[in-house]
């Protein structure tokens, strides 16, 4: 099956609809799949609900389709860089479901290996508890959490071979490999792409087998969410 598009937009035709589960990776705007989230833009579906470390700054990375209101919910654990996603969240425009980080780790992590459901300490006693399973194991409260599959997944590695096996690099790697898992359909956004074969198997960090499309971005944009230099 070819799974290499020649574009972002092509990568993204007739799997995006309106009212679909979309996970995004990145940490910030360290490892986000620029193209695909601008091609997401671009495609106007609307209604969506968005599983993200965070949402992006005002005008890049998931902040483009808040700008848009192209997103109807969140999925988040961090939120704090962006000042049109505070303007809708505090007019009721917007709905947040607020994750621990590593709870929304292993969520997806869960999602993609089939578990359905975790227990974990993490959110104990606190807001994040509310409405949740709370079960006793050896004297200590846990918590038990919902794992998370998407409709569709939107992932940046460093390099992919045809068939979709994946390399990250360094700090980008972070959410990736888990939203690459918990795909239904899983679009990778690579800088370089190989052919089959040509990548060492013991380098791998996501097989194949969790990839659907390719699309090419050899140059990324890769912004810094903020830069501070001594004088």
């Amino acid at each position: 099956m070819k799974k290499v598009y020649p574009d972002a937009a092509s990568a993204l035709a007739g799997v995006v609809k309106d009212g679909q589960t979309i996970a995004v990776g990145g940490f910030g705007l360290c490892g986000i799949p620029e193209a695909l989230i601008a091609a997401l833009r671009d495609s106007g579906v609307k209604n969506l609900t968005a599983i993200s470390n965070n949402a992006g700054v005002d005008g890049f990375g998931l902040g483009q389709l808040l700008a848009t209101r192209q997103i109807k919910k969140m999925i988040s654990s961090y939120v704090g860089e962006n000042k049109e996603f505070e303007r809708q969240y505090l007019a009721g425009e917007l709905e947040l479901e607020f994750t621990p980080q590593g709870t929304l780790a292993e969520k997806l992590r869960a999602g993609g290996a089939g578990i359905p459901a975790f227990f974990t300490r993490t959110g104990v006693g606190t807001i994040v508890a509310d409405g949740k399973e709370v079960r006793d194991f050896d004297g200590h409260e846990y918590v038990m959490e919902r794992s998370l599959v998407a409709d569709v997944s939107l992932v940046k590695a460093y390099i992919a071979d045809k068939a979709g096996n994946l390399i990250f690099r360094k700090t980008a790697r972070n959410f990736n490999p888990n939203v690459a898992m918990a795909g239904a359909i899983t679009i990778v956004e690579v800088e370089k792409l190989v052919e089959v074969g040509e990548l060492d198997p013991d380098q791998v960090h996501t097989p194949s087998i969790y990839v659907h499309r390719i699309v090419l971005n050899p140059n990324p944009e890769k912004r810094i969410e903020q830069r501070t230099v001594s004088k």
